[in-house]
């Protein structure tokens, strides 16, 4: 039986923060041509000069942010071409004062997906696996009972949530309250565990129709617990090892790597918090195993880390363009997904979403207890933007980028 669903308020602002400052960003800044590399800072303009998005202004928007929806700390950084904008604002821990970092580590948590879905699609390209092919081809007798079936489930289909696998959460067993975290914080969750998980329960649908425009849909990161699965049973490596070789090293990524069974972030961080339910105070939730994920959202990364791989990505650097085409081929999402970002679809581990002054974001987000992460860009790459956000009034009852239903005991 599925847990009741609320809505996750703290999500929706901040990812609507990353759009506001998205659109805002002057067109008068011509678009990067150029390597990844060559995306270095200047001076933001001063505020109300007419030209681009000022550091005061996007200060004042986060500090706005982080008042309206009770944040712990916010930290965004905008790029319009080669100009970079940051602000933040808030504490780096709670009580201290001291503010939070600029380009510090962070849970890319379902940011995680989009990079595992790149992997994946590089080896379709060069024809070690194909999206037609199906789970059980790779991963015999792994999807099955209470009529899940992997001989009908895709690669296609794992990668668009498409599937029909029910999203199984690791707390489904392990209990969801601040003493249940602090007993399983380290737990060691091996991917087969929570594919396990998943196959208790029935499937949410059938698997989609390859044809149908407008196929069932549900947000299942046990898809891309069994993509990563695949990725190693097609190289013989773990999906971590392949993000690292194929895209992270490549592009010159600092502050992005797969952490393993390692609880801890490196500094400079902020720490993040969460109230659990039945709790009076906060719970510190930035020391833990994030195995719990798996390839679907244990990465760690950082803001300029994410604004790279986005660019980078739809540039055409990372992916050919039959490939890159195939990623971004979107279908509508859920009812859930819609209420939370309207006019929001999906691709191959792509979340595209309309802006507010015309065109589209493409991106990812996600969010765990006490933590949110957005990163997008623009499909010509001109404009980028990642936020990371604590929230400390409302937090998220989401797991990883999972808007949840109105029950009669939510916030609404």
């Amino acid at each position: 039986m599925s847990k009741p669903y609320t809505k996750n308020t703290g999500s929706r602002l901040a990812v609507a923060l990353v759009g506001a400052v998205l659109a805002a960003v002057a067109p008068a800044v011509p678009a990067s041509a150029g390597p990844v590399s060559a995306l270095t800072p200047v001076t933001p303009s001063p505020a109300g000069d007419g030209g681009p998005l000022s550091r005061a202004e996007l200060r004042a928007e986060v500090e706005r942010t982080l008042k309206d929806a009770g944040y712990v700390g916010i930290s965004v950084e905008v790029r319009d071409g080669h100009r970079r904008v940051q602000a933040r604002a808030g504490e780096v821990k709670l009580g201290t004062g001291r503010p939070v970092p600029h380009g510090g580590s962070l849970r890319a948590v379902s940011a995680t997906k989009p990079f595992v879905a790149t992997v994946i699609l590089q080896l379709v390209a060069e024809g070690r696996l194909s999206l037609d092919d199906t789970v059980e081809k790779w991963l015999p007798g792994v999807v099955t009972g209470n009529a899940n079936d992997g001989r009908r489930i895709t690669v296609r289909h794992l990668l668009q949530h498409t599937s029909g696998i029910h999203n199984y959460d690791y707390t489904d067993d392990t209990g969801g309250d601040a003493a249940a975290f602090q007993r399983h914080r380290f737990d060691r969750v091996e991917p087969e565990q929570l594919v396990a998980g998943a196959m208790r329960s029935r499937p949410d649908f059938p698997p989609a129709d390859p044809n149908d425009p407008e196929p069932d849909w549900n947000y299942s990161n046990p898809n891309y617990v069994l993509a990563g699965m695949i990725i190693e049973k097609v190289t013989g490596r773990p999906w971590g090892t392949e993000v690292h070789d194929r895209i992270v090293k490549p592009l010159g990524l600092q502050g992005t790597y797969a952490p393993g069974h390692d609880p801890f972030l490196p500094g400079p961080h902020a720490h993040t918090y969460h109230r659990f339910p039945g709790s009076e105070g906060w719970t510190d939730t930035t020391v833990r195993d994030m195995s719990w994920l798996d390839a679907a959202g244990s990465l760690v990364t950082t803001e300029r880390d994410l604004d790279r791989f986005f660019t980078s990505l739809m540039q055409g650097r990372l992916l050919a363009p039959r490939e890159l085409a195939r990623m971004r081929q979107v279908v509508p999402v859920g009812e859930d997904f819609q209420v939370a970002f309207p006019g929001l679809h999906y691709g191959l581990g792509l979340m595209r979403q309309p802006l507010s002054c015309g065109g589209h974001r493409w991106g990812h987000g996600g969010d765990t207890d006490g933590g949110t992460v957005s990163g997008t860009a623009s499909r010509t790459t001109d404009r980028a933007a990642s936020s990371s956000t604590r929230p400390a009034r409302t937090p998220p009852t989401n797991r990883c980028c999972v808007p949840r239903r109105p029950s009669s005991a939510s916030p609404t």
